[in-house]
This record gives structure tokens, C-alpha cells and sequence, in this order.
């Protein structure tokens, strides 16, 4: 039998008297001694109707987590804390990396505000949250509205006040976690460095160690409540496929389809999340003119207003977030009324790779089996490629384990490194990058493919259902 200890922390709702009083402060009336000495406070006290209450968006306008997934996690996380001997976690978000590096605090709050959210994770009673400056909480918490998880949310007043908390708690000579934000492009935990160090300075008998590693673990297989929200993005992404496909038009600027792809997100409950590495140009030009066909620039060499032409290529990866969590797809379309022999073989290659991407994500499977096996085909048909293999995905990407590299190149485990016998496990979540060309047509233009697969018993989930053909608009 599992042994929750979730049960074990303190679940007290605020009084209403408490919540009242929030109301009219932006200040936490369970505030201690040490919080309540810090000089500034956020704005005047201002009189609200009797027994007012923040609103609560209803659940089908906007999606969130339910209490038990919530509670599985929170179990979760304290056993590895008490495993590490560690009593507080000090979650620092940012808005780093379209938004990813306040993935580790959503994942345990369910909030993750971009105008600067932090939070405290304690083993036996309830986390705190900070969140946004005082002009943004008027007349109360704004994340209040969204959710259920945390009930102490407060005004962001910085590291001394998180500290003062810390003090009154009693925790300030034990070991606390810090939790910030890496990948598998920064493996590295990155952090805000006067934050840390103004942590440091206000507690000097604290011991503090990096606890980040234990929330990339917990998150690398997701819930089935996670894998609804995905599903959600994915059938998000299907549509802004279809977007970019009717968009592209000769005549069209650049920026018109890349606004359509971002707007189709946004109107179909997307959050906003403007990740399109997005790129167009035409297929047949003098060789000594090279585009940058092979796979999609970031902003802002991208969109531009370059209207399109017959004969032009038109490339992108883009990310569709649903309540917090990212699908990951990419795709190729061409201006004209028949792709281009050449380009027809190349992107026959991808989707053959992109088909044994499916069949191979399996529970069991390795991670160097799943790669050689998506390889094979490029490697047998003498085509090269920017990128060919998967990365992890849910509240950011890439997420941990990701391949995209060839061995020897990139930072990382993106090129397989020291991850090669580790084993798919049900659950885990993978967008495809087969960004293929052939060097003996053109050493500049080629084709991107990508559907977003859960590992399964018997062959992926597809959570997209990307077209198999190039789109074609003429």
C-alpha cells in the first residue's frame, strides 16, 4: 500500500475575516513577526461590500488541475525532501525561455504568473506563494480567481520578505532547496543571482543546495490529468497546421500567416505562447544565394514582411500551450500547385522516420534503439539533417531525456550521451524534430515533420495527427 503524507500537512482554508483582510491589504494575515517588521507595504487599505469574495472563473472557461493530482504530487515532493534531509523548498520562477523557467513552481503551485511569482514548500504545512507586484493585486490576487491549490498567496516584496517567512518559521539554520529552472539546453540550474544572494545574506546559517533535480524527475512521466491537457494543445496544433496551410498565399506577408498560426492558438483556448520558429523562402534560387530553408529562425528574424511567391517554402516549429503544458509540431508547406520531385523525396524520407518514431516509443524500449531506428532511413537514403531524433516535453521544453544531435555534437544529453541505455516508460511525452535536406539538391533547403507521441503499450499516442502529405496552397 502507498503511504501518503499529504494528509500529514496542515489543509486549513482562510476565515473569512482572514480573507477580508487580504482583501484590503494585499497582505497575508497570517504574516509572523519577522514578515511583519518589513517597512514597505503594498498600498492603502481601502473599504470592500461585506463579505466580498474574489471571483472564480468557471472551470470550462479556463482549465485547471484537480485536488487529487494535486495532492499526489505534494506526496511526492515531500518524500523526496525528507529523503534529502531537506525541510523548505524556495521555488524561484522567472519568466525565462518563453516562460519555462516558472515550469518547476507551476508544476507544484498551479500557478505561474509572469510578472514574478516565487513560493515556499514546506514539508508540514501549506506553501506560500508570492506573486506580481502590488498595482497587480488590486483588490485582491488576480491568481485567486484560477484555482484551488494555494489559498496563501501574497505580494511579491522580495528575498527579505521570503526570509522573514523562513525566520518565523523557524527554519532559518536548516537545509533548504532551491529550485529554479533548467533543461537540456541549460543543464545547468539558473537562477536570478541577487535573488540567491539576497537569500544568502538574510540567512547565513541556512545550508542551501540546488533541488531542481527532483521536480525534472517527477515531471519526466506525466499523470493522465496531464496528458488531457496535452491532448487539448494537441488538437490546438492541428488547427493552427490548418491556419498555416490556408494562409499561405502568394501575396501574403510572412507576418499575416505567423499572426493566423498565433491567433488560431489564442482563440481556441491556447494560453499565449508566441514559440514559432518559422521561416520561408524559394525553393529554386541561384546557388550562390543561400536561405535559411533548413529549419525555422527564431525572433526576430522572423516573421518579416516578405510576402510569398509561387515556388516558396514555408517551415515551422511551433509550441500550443493548454493550461501550462506545450505540444510540440512541426511542419513544411509549399507554394505551388505539385511539391518539387526532389522535395517530395525528402519529406517521403521524414515520414517514414516519423513512423517508426511511433512504433518504437514503447515502454522498454532504449533510448539508442528508439534512435538508430528513427535514423535509419535518412542514413540509407544519403540524406543529412539539422535535427533528427525527439525531445521531452510537458511544462517546458526540452525536457529531460531529448536527442537531436548526432554523437560527439551539441552540449548535453542532446546528443545521446550517457543516456543511451535508458529505458521509454509509459507516460513519457516526446515531440519529433526530423528536419531533413539532401546535400546532393541543395545544401539549404529541406523539410520539417514532427507529431507530438506518448509513450504506449504497442506504439505512441499521436496527440496531433499531423498531415502526411506537404500542405500545398496555391
Amino acid at each position: 500500500m502507498t503511504t501518503s503524507i499529504a494528509a500529514t500537512a496542515e489543509t486549513t482554508q482562510a476565515s473569512p475575516d482572514e480573507r477580508a483582510i487580504r482583501l484590503r491589504t494585499g497582505l497575508s494575515p497570517k504574516l509572523g513577526p519577522e514578515a511583519s517588521r518589513i517597512p514597505m507595504r503594498p498600498y492603502p487599505d481601502h473599504a470592500l461590500p461585506p463579505g466580498a469574495r474574489p471571483n472564480i472563473v468557471a472551470p470550462e472557461h479556463f482549465p485547471r488541475l484537480s485536488l487529487q493530482e494535486r495532492d499526489r504530487r505534494w506526496d511526492g515532493l515531500r518524500k523526496r525532501m525528507l529523503f534529502a534531509g531537506v525541510d523548505c523548498l524556495i521555488l524561484l520562477g522567472t519568466d525565462m525561455y518563453w516562460d519555462m523557467g516558472l515550469a518547476n513552481l507551476r508544476y507544484v503551485t498551479g500557478l505561474g504568473a509572469k510578472m514574478g511569482t516565487k513560493g515556499l514548500f514546506f514539508i508540514d504545512s501549506d506553501p506560500v506563494v508570492y506573486n506580481a507586484v502590488p498595482h497587480m493585486s488590486r483588490p485582491f490576487h488576480a491568481q485567486e480567481s484560477l484555482q484551488d491549490w494555494i489559498s496563501d498567496i501574497r505580494i511579491l516584496r522580495g528575498p527579505s520578505e521570503i526570509a522573514a517567512e523562513i525566520r518565523d518559521r523557524g527554519l532559518d539554520r536548516s537545509k533548504i532547496g532551491l529550485v529554479g529552472f533548467s533543461s537540456t539546453i541549460l543543464p545547468d540550474s539558473v537562477f536570478v543571482d541577487s535573488e540567491v544572494q539576497g537569500l544568502r545574506e538574510a540567512l547565513p546559517n541556512a545550508r542551501f543546495l540546488d533541488f531542481g533535480y527532483a521536480l525534472e524527475e517527477m515531471r519526466m512521466v506525466k499523470s493522465e490529468e496531464e496528458l488531457g491537457f496535452m491532448r487539448e494543445a494537441g488538437k490546438i496544433a492541428r488547427k493552427v497546421v490548418d491556419a498555416m496551410v490556408a494562409a499561405a498565399r502568394p501575396g501574403v506577408p510572412e507576418a499575416e500567416l505567423y499572426a493566423d498560426m498565433v491567433r488560431t492558438q489564442i482563440a481556441n483556448g491556447g494560453e499565449p505562447n508566441v514559440f514559432n520558429l518559422f521561416a520561408s523562402g524559394p525553393v529554386e534560387h541561384p546557388p550562390t544565394e543561400i536561405w535559411h530553408l533548413l529549419h525555422g529562425s527564431d525572433q526576430p528574424m522572423s516573421p518579416t514582411m516578405r510576402p510569398f511567391s509561387q515556388g516558396d517554402n514555408v517551415i515551422s516549429e511551433f509550441h500550443t500551450k493548454y493550461g501550462g503544458y506545450l505540444v510540440h509540431t512541426e511542419y513544411t508547406v509549399h507554394i505551388g500547385s505539385k511539391v518539387p520531385p526532389r522535395l517530395q523525396r525528402i519529406w517521403d524520407v521524414g515520414v517514414e522516420c516519423l513512423d517508426i518514431s511511433r512504433d518504437m516509443m514503447r515502454p522498454g524500449v532504449t533510448i539508442r534503439e528508439l534512435v538508430e531506428a528513427v535514423r535509419r532511413p535518412a542514413a540509407k537514403a544519403g540524406l543529412e539533417w539539422v535535427e533528427l531524433g525527439f525531445h521531452a516535453m510537458g511544462l517546458a521544453s526540452p525536457e529531460f531525456p531529448s536527442v537531436v544531435y548526432q554523437p560527439g555534437f551539441g552540449s548535453g544529453t542532446l546528443n545521446g550521451g550517457k543516456i543511451a541505455d535508458m529505458q521509454l516508460e509509459a507516460g513519457m511525452t516526446f515531440g519529433n524534430n526530423i528536419d531533413l535536406f539532401d546535400p546532393s539538391w541543395k545544401p539549404d533547403v529541406g523539410t520539417m515533420l514532427a507529431d507530438f507521441m506518448v509513450v504506449r503499450e504497442g506504439g505512441a499516442e499521436l496527440l496531433v495527427n499531423t498531415p502526411r502529405t506537404i500542405g500545398l496552397s496555391s
